[in-house]
């Protein structure tokens, strides 16, 4: 039996979101007189724009959670991996809603404190998976890189690294949801994302441009995700070899 490629289910998924989010579809979620779904057009403007703020999002998180969770599992700051994780469950304790309500008076409306809320809300996640991806790795792997004369650094490249790609796409996995999910939260901020028909939708009674929103947001959600296991399937060490 021929086995089904890693992601295909999610990107399938993601472009059913994508078709049921076009106006010719989402016009039969609303009441018929109030429903004014949005074009093609603007809603590509939004998903465009959301892309980008949470592409952006991910970025910054992957680049701090991955490296903190880097630094956690260094024999030499072992003393410090209890107030790391601490600091970053602090800053996750505060809900999305709540940071990008404290930083307007500061960052100003739009996409800054969007980008605050996802940094906040998504290092801990990436943090924690960075560092049980790299505890997972055997000790008689590092034992073995160690007795051929690798360094610290050839170790982590070349041994630890790769034996946690998995764990480490499972990772970003999670935080590319929260980051899609909370660039949507941004637009109670005033950032032009998918979630802005969502608020105006329910502020305006306007139920089809709101099911727009939702479905679309899901759909990158899906969309994302698929790739991401597609990548983590090719990184399995038996697909690599069977395409070699």
């Amino acid at each position: 039996m021929r086995r089904i490629p890693p992601g295909l289910g999610p990107l399938l998924l993601g472009l059913g979101l994508a078709v049921a989010s076009h106006p010719a579809v989402a016009a039969f979620f609303g009441q018929e007189g109030a429903s004014r779904p949005l074009t093609v057009g603007r809603l590509a403007e939004l998903a465009l724009n959301h892309v980008t703020l949470a592409a952006t999002g991910l970025a910054v998180v992957t680049l701090l959670g991955v490296g903190l969770g880097l630094i956690a599992t260094r024999a030499r700051f072992a003393p410090f991996r209890g107030s790391i994780d601490t600091l970053a469950a602090f800053a996750q304790a505060v809900p999305p809603v709540v940071v990008v309500a404290l930083a307007l008076p500061v960052l100003g409306f739009g996409g800054p404190p969007t980008l605050l809320a996802l940094t906040a809300y998504g290092i801990m996640p990436t943090l924690r998976g960075t560092v049980g991806a790299l505890d997972a790795v055997s000790v008689e792997a590092r034992q073995s890189a160690q007795a051929i004369g690798l360094t610290p650094a050839q170790i982590l490249a070349y041994v630890e690294l790769p034996l946690a790609a998995p764990g480490l796409i499972e990772t970003l996995r999670t935080a590319l949801i929260l980051a899609v999910s909370v660039t949507a939260v941004g637009a109670l901020a005033g950032a032009s994302t998918l979630g802005t028909p969502i608020v105006a939708g329910l502020q305006n009674q306007n139920i089809a441009a709101m099911f727009q929103g939702a479905l679309a947001t899901a759909a990158l959600a899906f969309l994302g995700d698929g790739l991401l296991l597609a990548i983590g399937g090719w990184l399995q060490p038996d697909h690599r070899l069977a395409a070699v």
